[in-house]
């Protein structure tokens, strides 16, 4: 199959791991959804595609976690908070 960017021929598969993030801030309260796709790569412009799995996907379109997919529900703005990330340096300097 051909590059759909360049088309060139010279593509490869690779496995890889991806944290699909919403957007904005109040992306910060959503779900990370992590998928594990098998994907190609062309080796001439750097192109690379995959499909995400039906249920990540229905987190994505839904906004909320489904049963059995792979999902980090952890609220990230509470979690920098308590780990001193993004605290005020006056607040941490001491």
């Amino acid at each position: 199959m051909a590059c759909k960017r360049c088309a060139s021929e010279n593509q490869s598969a690779f496995n890889g791991e991806v944290a699909i993030h919403f957007a904005g801030i109040k992306g910060l309260d959503k779900s990370i959804v992590w998928v594990f796709p098998r994907f190609a790569v062309c080796l001439e412009c750097g192109f690379a595609e995959f499909a995400v799995p039906e249920r990540e996907l229905k987190v994505l379109v839904d906004g909320t976690p489904v049963e059995g997919a792979v999902v980090l529900v952890e609220n990230i703005a509470r979690s920098s908070e308590k780990s001193g990330i993004g605290s005020p340096l006056s607040e941490t300097a001491g």
